[in-house]
């Protein structure tokens, strides 16, 4: 436990490591052992993984500044389901739902459709909290007249009813997997609930966690979830359900349960995204006796992108802020933690809207590091992947 988490790239570091040029590990316990492992486990079982996109609301992501996933409160209210719409559809369909305006960059769901489509990958879309219906197939976890969980700096974000049915769902649908599970979400605002759970949970995490703002607002994020705490009824030695109901949104409810029953029914699970996932996570192991901790994470690997992963968030630190999330919360727990951060770089592209994610406007959502990462280890090119967005781009204008 404990070990260095400064990132590694095992393609440079250790020759027999097969991480395509780029991909970068890193963790708390982390050998080129387990990584290899990992990546044989993955890359054999690529076209019979689960993929299941998990779309939620709440209303914290309508606080002005908090969140750039949208550009305005009203596109915010949409933003989960043209998401959902670009990454089944693709980007040269017309769409029921126009992409939010952003300050700058094109939505990551852009990556995660050509990366899943190279990928031959079917999503299944679950929607839980959402204000709006999306125009293609899903699985309703709850009814739409629950509609988003409350701001969370009421301290009373959802009813512990909604919860408890939220978890239970995803439970039982975690136990029915075969498969292994890719589990990715988008849910505007949920960084500063995840912020949220993990600083209930226990954890000093106030200026590690980002957002989607090019400059995440912290001292807003804080304050909210400060707020937000001391107008809960919980305590630390509360439930996790209970700090769910005060301060989490639907997301996090169901992807403790896919994740807990998931790992039930023997499936490893690669959790794409960032600090969501480290919530979820969090929430599933404060469920569980600490002598099995271990054994649970062990087939479990968080993956996003460089953006993410390289990010500085206050400076002056030394480790991306990710990075010290992650080893943070593995020495909280007392449990190894593999991260991956995919290989995939835009400084070369024609278009400008790529080139913003190098200047930190998008950073990741819709599983797109994770999808770009099992795309690497299967064979697709980061320059492929690249050319493959160019012209997803192009598309997206053509409709639009």
């Amino acid at each position: 436990m404990g070990a260095n988490l400064e990132c590694i790239n095992l393609v440079k570091s250790f020759s027999y490591s097969s991480l395509p040029f780029g991909c970068k590990a890193f963790g708390v316990g982390i050998t080129p052992m387990k990584v290899d492992n990992w990546l044989k486990s993955w890359n054999c079982s690529i076209r019979d993984i689960d993929f299941l996109l998990v779309l939620a609301g709440s209303l914290t992501a309508e606080v002005e500044g908090i969140s750039a996933a949208g550009a305005t409160i009203d596109s915010r209210r949409y933003t989960a389901v043209a998401d959902a719409e670009l990454l089944i559809k693709g980007p040269s369909c017309s769409r029921t739902w126009p992409l939010p305006p952003l300050p700058a960059g094109v939505s990551p769901a852009l990556i995660s459709h050509v990366a899943s489509k190279l990928l031959a990958l079917k999503p299944r879309v679950l929607t839980a909290g959402l204000l709006e219906t999306p125009c293609l197939p899903h699985i309703a976890i709850d009814s739409l007249s629950y509609g988003p969980a409350k701001c969370l700096s009421t301290g009373k974000a959802m009813d512990l009813n909604r919860v408890e049915d939220l978890w239970e769902k995803g439970i039982v649908m975690g136990r029915r997997l075969c498969h292994p599970l890719l589990l990715a979400e988008c849910v505007p605002g949920g960084t500063t609930t995840a912020l949220a759970v993990l600083t209930g949970l226990g954890m000093s995490v106030g200026d590690l966690v980002s957002g989607s703002n090019r400059v995440p607002p912290m001292r807003l994020k804080n304050n909210l979830v400060a707020k937000g705490l001391a107008s809960s009824d919980i305590g630390p030695k509360s439930h996790p359900k209970k700090l769910l109901a005060a301060v989490g949104d639907p997301f996090q409810a169901v992807g403790a349960g896919l994740l807990l029953g998931a790992r039930e029914a023997g499936v490893p699970v690669l959790l794409g995204g960032g600090s969501q996932m480290v919530a979820v996570l969090g929430i599933a192991l404060s469920t569980i006796d600490s002598t099995h901790r271990s054994d649970f994470v062990r087939e479990i690997a968080i993956g996003t992108t460089a953006w993410l992963a390289e990010e500085v968030i206050v400076q002056p630190q030394k480790q991306s802020s990710f990075t010290s999330l992650i080893k943070t919360f593995a020495d909280f727990f007392n449990v190894d933690l593999l991260g991956l951060s995919s290989g995939l770089r835009f400084h070369n592209s024609s278009k400008k809207v790529l080139r913003d994610y190098e200047l930190g406007f998008i950073k990741e959502g819709v599983g797109a590091g994770a999808l770009a990462l099992l795309a690497q280890i299967n064979g697709i090119s980061c320059q492929t992947l690249l050319e493959e967005c160019e012209i997803a781009v192009d598309q997206l204008n053509n409709i639009g």
